[in-house]
């Protein structure tokens, strides 16, 4: 009996509890639910709204006559807010703006969208995406006309979510250059270097979560972004074009590793084009800046006996050009190495002069052992007193830093004086080398070389970048002037002269080191030209090195000294400045109308006046206009570009044509040749669709 007793008391304690624990669940629940409820939902309300960072448009890139390099373009994403519409207008319009959006996007049926924005509706979302893909500011004005949408963001629900892409107008011109910054803020380029100025700074809003997103909340505390500078460079897109284009095709030619060019103003210091090619299973693309980097930091070779050259002459001053040295059969022993010649069974005895036209390493390396044998240190002073150990300072991050041994190296051998003066156990990138040689070619001042020249808030300028001097004198006059006679040698008598040309002299001199893979020199080159023109009054210096090519003649002469050929020749014929007397001399037939169709206003009207040719803007002054000849005189007719219409470009030159096409987002497919624009197939003023095609025929 005691136990059924003690059985039942434990039930009624343990349905007691049971019953108290279930009232205290009922109170609390009735607790939050009124009493302290207005307290949680203020709490929730606070979870849920949150700041949000809105992100500032990036600043613009620009070449040096302002052509965009590089730019942000708006892209949109479309989402819907249903909670806020009107029940009579989306009843009304819901069909229609589910068709509208099956028929933009082409992914899904019309049902699809109709059942999302009604579903939507009917469950009180109040944010739902309507698709991923971005769309442009062209394409979100005539969204925003769709029914519903009409009416706003407050009426009509519609949300356009802002999402900035950069866009490269001349695709991948220059693109290494103009570089890339990803979202971890490592990146390359321009775009790295100057990432403070470009980036600007980002505003803040705030943001609402619910279901399937978050949705922006606008009640005056955001705080607008401040956009990014704009950077103006020194890039003159049409030898940056050139260049690109001639180094492509050497390398191509000789299936080299990659390439380099740098081109740059003598008295200014500003870089006119660079490009970097490596070579891909697809050709030859912009993958690193061998130009500046540590990837092209190389042994120079020949184009570093300028140095050794200057550092003698500065030594002893009484040597001379017409100074003789007997070079021999072409074989030389220094301590337990043979050192060659270039042509089998050698050259005998050279002048100076000869030694450097001739690029001969034994009559070099004699030199040196006559006035550096007993003092190898003074050599290595030299160099640093021309300032070659020491980095250029460059705008762009990641310059390679240059490698100098000193005889107090462990690996200072008993030949690696005559080593270092023909180009061999010391490292440089092309941009220092070149320096080194526009020093020479601007009459012994080294200069910092540029490649930005202002950071500007529209057309303010925030800050402007001037030519630093790095060197008031490297050398004497007369060493210079010995210098220069022998750079323009090796052009009309030497190892280029190849590229000798009968409008211009040009100076320089080529280079072809052996490369080293496992610790041991190999039979594979890098080949390299650097040097000035028009030799006379140096405007310009630049050089080309060419990795590893394949091929019989894999010497500099043969393989980079045609391509600073074809650049220099590109630049001496646009640079007027260059040969003025011979527009002097010129008598221009204003009898005889040129063959000007169409183009830009600037370049017609400057082309005309160089050669005495009247012109008579008609209306308003355009951008692009079409040329009508009229007795002794052009009429330049507006030749408006509509945007979002197909334009005009019969007439115009293939590079202007592809300028204006592209910028309207067509794709442009060129057949025939010629120099302008003969038909176009699509009609002039007809509205662009999405991918649209055009076919231009040359004339």
């Amino acid at each position: 009996m005691n136990i059924k007793k003690s059985i039942v008391l434990r039930v009624r304690v343990a349905f007691l509890a049971v019953c108290f624990f279930a009232c205290a669940i009922v109170y609390k629940v009735i607790r939050i639910q009124y009493f302290d409820g207005a307290k949680w939902k203020e709490i929730s309300k606070e979870r849920r709204i949150y700041y949000r960072p809105v992100f500032a448009t990036r600043g613009n890139i620009y070449s040096d006559n302002e052509s965009i390099l590089a730019t942000s373009l708006p892209f949109y994403r479309i989402a819907f807010d249903p909670s806020v519409v009107d029940a009579q207008k989306f009843n009304a319009g819901a069909d229609s703006l589910a068709y509208l959006l099956s028929r933009f996007y082409k992914d899904r049926s019309e049902d699809y969208y109709r059942r999302k924005i009604r579903n939507a509706r009917h469950a009180g979302r109040r944010y739902v995406r309507l698709n991923s893909k971005l769309v442009n500011y062209q394409e979100k004005k005539i969204m925003a006309k769709w029914p519903i949408f009409r009416e706003g963001k407050n009426k009509g629900g519609v949300i356009f979510e802002k999402v900035e892409k950069r866009f490269k107008p001349f695709g991948l011109l220059a693109e290494r250059t103009i570089g890339f910054i990803n979202e971890d803020k490592n990146g390359a380029g321009l775009e790295f270097s100057f990432n403070d100025n470009l980036a600007g700074t980002n505003g803040e809003a705030l943001f609402e979560r619910i279901a399937g997103g978050s949705k922006p909340i606008y009640d005056g505390t955001e705080l607008k972004p401040q956009h990014g500078y704009d950077i103006k460079t020194t890039i003159d897109i049409n030898l940056q074009d050139v260049a690109e284009n001639a180094l492509y095709k050497a390398l191509e030619k000789t299936n080299a590793e990659y390439g380099c060019v740098i081109m740059m103003e003598v008295k200014t210091g500003e870089i006119k084009a660079i490009v970097n090619l490596g070579k891909t299973k697809g050709g030859y693309i912009e993958d690193y800046n061998y130009a500046v980097g540590n990837q092209g930091r190389t042994e120079p070779g020949s184009t570093f006996k300028l140095a050794s050259m200057m550092a003698l002459f500065e030594h002893d001053s009484s040597i001379s050009l017409n100074d003789t040295v007997d070079t021999g059969n072409g074989s030389y022993r220094i301590k337990n190495t043979i050192m060659s010649d270039a042509k089998t069974g050698g050259y005998g005895k050279l002048s100076v002069q000869q030694i450097f036209e001739k690029s001969s390493n034994i009559g070099v390396a004699k030199l040196m052992e006559q006035y550096f044998g007993n003092d190898q240190q003074a050599y290595i002073n030299y160099l640093h007193k021309f300032g070659l150990a020491n980095t250029l300072g460059f705008q762009m991050d990641g310059e390679a830093r240059p490698f100098i041994k000193s005889t107090q190296d462990r690996t200072w051998y008993g030949t690696t004086l005559t080593s270092m003066a023909i180009g061999y156990e010391t490292k440089f990138s092309p941009l220092q080398t070149l320096a080194l040689y526009n020093a020479v070619a601007n009459n012994g001042v080294k200069i910092q070389p540029i490649i930005v020249k202002e950071i500007r808030k529209a057309d303010e300028v925030i800050q402007s970048f001037k030519t630093r001097v790095l060197n008031e004198k490297v050398c004497s006059d007369e060493t210079l002037k010995k210098l220069r006679i022998m750079l323009e040698g090796v052009v009309e008598n030497g190892t280029a002269k190849n590229i000798r040309s009968t409008d211009y002299k040009v100076a320089g001199k080529t280079g072809t080191a052996r490369k080293v893979k496992n610790g041991k020199y190999v039979r594979e080159y890098s080949t390299s030209f650097a040097g000035y023109f028009p030799a006379d009054k140096p405007k310009y210096s630049a050089i080309v090195i060419i990795d590893s090519p394949k091929g019989v003649n894999v010497y500099g002469g043969d393989v980079a000294a045609p391509v600073f050929k074809e650049l220099a020749d590109k630049a001496f014929a646009r640079d007027l400045a260059m040969h003025k007397p011979l527009l002097a001399r010129m008598v221009p037939n204003k009898d005889s109308l040129p063959q000007v169709k169409a183009g830009s206003f600037d370049d017609i009207t400057l082309i005309c006046n160089k050669i005495g040719i009247s012109t008579h803007p008609k209306g308003e002054e355009e951008e692009w206009v079409k040329a009508k000849p009229e007795r002794r005189a052009l009429n330049l007719e507006p030749n408006p570009v509509p945007n979002g219409r197909v334009p005009d470009v019969t007439g115009m030159n293939l590079r202007d044509a592809l300028f204006i096409l592209g910028n309207q987002r067509l794709q442009v497919q060129v057949q025939g040749a010629g120099g302008r624009v003969q038909t176009q197939s699509l009609e002039p003023g007809t509205v662009i669709s999405k991918n649209q095609k055009i076919i231009i025929v040359l004339s």
